[in-house]
């Protein structure tokens, strides 16, 4: 059954790519402009005593639909076979996650002494389209026993028109299911942005699970030829071993960034600014429901990171 949506997943994924990939802008974006403003109609009108029954049919009627052909386009794929299934079994021991963290520290202090930086010493993208290529090109190197999805070179990545209110929410991207638009949000520091057009286009390929995209995206960018594709994933790979070790022994990450060389700790600085800037009810609001939307597609909550390190320490071995 699930193999059936597998399929009509890359049917519908690619005739939505190569329709919506010569837009020039989100095309997803403006369908949820125009559902909001819809919903906004239907719901004043409702509030009127002599349209409330057509209004309230009206607004069920949308919502039934939407919540419809999202199962069928997107929705069903979180009950795929999971990707840990297919890789050795082996203990996750915070001694392997150490290793790990020691490791990928070396790889993000040699790769960040080659990408550029601006005047404040940050690292800067120096140009987006060829990470995108490289992306796509990785796409087509993931190793068959764990991807044997179809890699469309068609690029469909879209920087979203509701950057500003992304900064504030804290989402780094997202994947739109009715236009297979891969949107990102062109205003994150330079550190996050390759690892996320790359986590994006994980989705774009019919990983749905948050950790599993993290993972594929890990795939694509940690053996990159693109300096820029390279750093932000050992970055993040770094990171997120980090969180997962900080409650189990603080001194040792303490340790790590201390040992981060200078242009990390410039990128790092220039991270926890823009978080700092950026906060606000929107972001806590936003993390509330993002956490509740992935418990309910079969996922951890927002701020685990247990499962990808399950499947960067299994990948690892």
């Amino acid at each position: 059954m699930i193999s059936a949506f597998e399929s009509f997943f890359e049917v519908q994924r690619k005739i939505h790519q190569i329709l919506f990939s010569r837009v020039p802008f989100s095309f997803g974006d403006l369908l949820y402009i125009l559902l909001g403003i819809s919903l906004f109609y239907f719901i004043t009108r409702w509030f009127r005593k002599e349209t409330r029954s057509a209004s309230f049919l009206k607004i069920l009627i949308l919502a039934n639909i939407l919540y419809f052909t999202y199962q069928i386009f997107w929705g069903m794929l979180y009950f795929q076979k999971p990707i840990i299934t297919k890789l050795p079994e082996t203990e996750i021991t915070l001694e392997k996650r150490k290793n790990l963290a020691l490791k990928y520290l070396e790889k993000c202090k040699q790769t960040r002494m080659i990408v550029k930086e601006n005047q404040q010493g940050v690292f800067v993208v120096s140009d987006i389209k060829n990470i995108q290529s490289e992306i796509l090109n990785r796409q087509t190197k993931l190793p068959t026993f764990i991807s044997d999805k179809k890699a469309e070179q068609i690029n469909s990545f879209k920087p979203s028109i509701f950057k500003n209110i992304m900064s504030f929410t804290g989402i780094l991207g997202y994947y739109n299911p009715f236009t297979a638009e891969a949107q990102y949000n062109p205003e994150l520091p330079s550190s996050y942005l390759p690892f996320t057009l790359a986590h994006e286009s994980a989705h774009q390929l019919g990983f749905a699970r948050e950790q599993e995209a993290n993972f594929i995206g890990y795939l694509i960018g940690v053996n990159s030829s693109n300096s820029e594709l390279r750093y932000s994933t050992q970055y993040f790979t770094l990171k997120s071993l980090l969180n997962s070790i900080v409650y189990d022994d603080e001194k040792f990450v303490e340790y790590i960034i201390k040992n981060y060389s200078a242009g990390m700790k410039r990128d790092r600085a220039y991270e926890k600014q823009f978080v700092f800037q950026h906060q606000g009810w929107l972001n806590e609001f936003f993390g509330f429901t993002n956490n509740l939307f992935l418990k309910s597609n079969q996922q951890e909550g927002s701020v685990t990171y247990s499962y990808f390190i399950d499947l960067l320490v299994r990948y690892e071995k």
